[in-house]
């Protein structure tokens, strides 16, 4: 099992958060088009994610909060999207797909997305990975740094994914 902290956040002004974001980060912006089909799962959230690359299954658990919050997962690589996606469709029922462009920037282990989602706008993800014998801390501290560096507001904190807002769920902070 692989964890990191996770933070999603609403972007107001997408191109001057991803000015910031390149002005922190170890490289260029890497350009990512990513297709994702949830599954109605029992436990957590059972996602297939398609990119031109290839695509891969991928189980998480983390809790909808504001704020950063961790997150548990597992992926698997997948030869065959379509045949997957049909039998996981078959056997537990799909809640939706979510469609993005994502602009993935590394500021050393954390991953930085600035997305372009179908349907719900900007937004901005920090996923700092966290090692095996880390403490959530460490990860939250980091992230609360990069959140201030890329001057992210408490009210643009989201506690959900993108299904969830996509399916109308409510996910802002009060």
């Amino acid at each position: 099992m692989a964890r990191n902290i996770e933070i999603k956040a609403s972007l107001p002004d997408r191109a001057g958060t991803m000015a910031l974001a390149q002005a922190l980060a170890d490289g260029p912006a890497q350009r990512i088009d990513q297709d994702d089909t949830f599954f109605d799962a029992a436990r957590g959230r059972l996602k297939l994610r398609c990119t031109a690359e290839g695509a891969e299954l991928i189980a998480y658990r983390r809790p909808d909060q504001d704020g950063p919050k961790l997150s548990e997962y597992w992926r698997s690589p997948v030869s065959d999207a379509d045949a997957l996606r049909e039998v996981l469709t078959q056997a537990l029922g799909t809640l939706g797909r979510v469609q993005k462009l994502r602009w993935l920037l590394m500021v050393g282990r954390t991953r930085i997305h600035i997305d372009q989602v179908e349907g719900l706008g900007d937004f901005l993800e920090l996923e700092v990975v966290l090692r095996d014998d880390e403490a959530l801390e460490a990860g939250q501290a980091e992230a609360q740094r990069l959140l201030a560096a890329l001057q992210v507001l408490p009210e643009q904190l989201q506690t959900g994914a993108y299904l969830d807002l996509l399916r109308g769920a409510a996910t802002r902070q009060p």
